[in-house]
């Protein structure tokens, strides 16, 4: 399928980001602007793309990880849609960084970033940074770096958090990872999930959604994490909690996704058994430690698409996606209908900077205002109705006389 029909058939189930669309090309709000973004380069993020030119902006885009860009809506967005496009699968380090400079050669007024990268490398340049108005983040992974940056002083414009909006982590996070790491899985390997043991490390909102969609496909699903409480919660939703040592022994699966490096390593593989499978959904490749576990094993072989055999003395282990996130390397990324929430924050919020850019440098929460604006687009655009509070409820609730 070309690119332009994999765009086409996204757009036709984003009706919330299809109204922000037709706003936007009335309203031109970002007119003269430039803004560069770094995000997987998919079908959903060119309507999301295409969103913003429609605003007036001038685009200009490169992927956020060496392997999620889809090369067929790269070329379609670039040709058929008219974008500033810098990226393809399969980049070298060098490549890739040299796609992320390029974006910002335009000196943009709007950063969107996912997972850090841009906004780390806009930061090299001070002819760069002093003209952005603000930006967004659109990830865990991303957002943990910027309060670091914040935290050291050296976060030299207002940044966004988009990725804690109600309306991002609750949906994208959650149903959006736990879908599209099983799609990626699926399409790697081929191989059934019922009745096997699936370790999940991290039960942060994408550990959450992965581990129920396993236990969904009928997995039984271990749990690893640090944090007492979420520890403390995947134990009471129903999943066995353990250290990685002891839940790798038996695992026929494990999937990581805690934006920590090293979860999966050399000496924690001597401990699995034989035929092993390592995905991983968290945002960068050191989850599962592959440069480690070459070093010690030896470098591996494709046994098939996106599948690679280690010989851990007389067992075999295997990586899928070199590591890198299985829902976008070997699967398709979040559903369409997903990734509608996600954007339409992004695309809200990009609205927002270039209404009213906070003064001074630092790390924002997404207005309220926005998340409950989609929210309501949303359940208006599926024809979903709720009740609203009458009047003597608000009364009896604002009170503090009544408690009977």
């Amino acid at each position: 399928m070309d690119g332009k029909k994999k765009i086409e058939w996204a757009m036709k189930w984003m009706p919330v980001l299809d109204m922000i669309r037709k706003d936007f090309i009335s309203s031109k709000p970002f007119k003269g602007m430039n803004i560069s973004m770094a995000l997987h380069l998919e079908a959903k993020t060119a309507v999301l793309a295409y969103t913003l030119k429609q605003g007036g902006a001038r685009v200009s885009i490169a992927g956020c990880n060496p392997l999620s860009t889809d090369d067929e809506v790269a070329k379609s967005l670039k040709e058929d849609y008219g974008l500033n496009v810098y990226a393809k699968r399969g980049l070298t380090k060098e490549e890739y960084y040299e796609s992320l400079s390029n974006t910002i050669d335009v000196e943009p007024d709007i950063i969107i970033d996912d997972g850090g990268d841009l906004t780390g490398l806009v930061h090299n340049d001070k002819s760069v940074y002093k003209n952005i108005k603000g930006g967004n983040e659109e990830t865990t992974t991303g957002v943990v770096r910027l309060k670091n940056m914040e935290k050291a002083g050296a976060l030299k414009f207002p940044m966004f958090d988009v990725n804690d909006a109600l309306m991002k982590h609750l949906f994208d996070n959650r149903y959006g990872t736990g879908q599209s790491t099983i799609d990626g899985i699926l399409t790697a390997t081929n191989l059934v999930i019922a009745g096997k043991n699936v370790v999940v490390g991290g039960y942060g909102w994408c550990g959450r959604g992965i581990a129920n969609k396993m236990r969904g496909l009928g997995a039984n699903v271990t749990v690893t994490e640090i944090d007492p409480f979420k520890s403390i919660e995947a134990h009471m939703d129903g999943f066995r909690v353990k250290q990685m040592k002891d839940a790798i022994s038996d695992a026929d699966f494990v999937i990581t996704a805690t934006g920590v490096k090293d979860i999966v390593t050399p000496e924690l593989l001597r401990y699995a058994k034989d035929g092993i499978i390592l995905a991983n959904s968290g945002h960068f490749n050191n989850e599962v430690a592959v440069d480690d576990i070459e070093k010690v094993f030896g470098k591996g072989k494709e046994v098939r698409k996106n599948v690679t055999q280690y010989n851990v003395g007389k067992k075999k282990a295997y990586v899928l996606s070199d590591g890198r996130l299985v829902n976008l390397a070997s699967g398709q990324g979040h559903p369409a209908e997903i990734m509608d929430l996600s954007f339409s924050i992004q695309a809200l919020t990009a609205r927002f900077i270039a209404d009213n850019p906070p003064k001074n440098p630092g790390v924002y929460p997404v207005p309220h205002e926005i998340d409950l604006d989609v929210a309501n687009s949303y359940l208006h655009s599926y024809g979903i109705k709720i009740d609203k509070l009458t009047k003597e409820q608000m009364r009896y609730i604002n009170s503090w006389q009544e408690g009977t």
